[in-house]
């Protein structure tokens, strides 16, 4: 029963780090913000 566990937990993390990888890899600062999200300047 713990090794199933074990390899849940191992899947889950291997699942979160393929997300993250492709969501965030290569961009200097995390999330591109567009030209019309930004606050506007006093």
């Amino acid at each position: 029963m713990g090794l199933i566990l074990l390899e849940a937990l191992l899947a889950l993390v291997i699942l979160v780090a393929i997300v993250w990888w492709t969501m965030f890899a290569g961009r200097k600062k995390g999330e591109i913000v567009r030209k019309d999200e930004q606050p506007p300047r006093k």
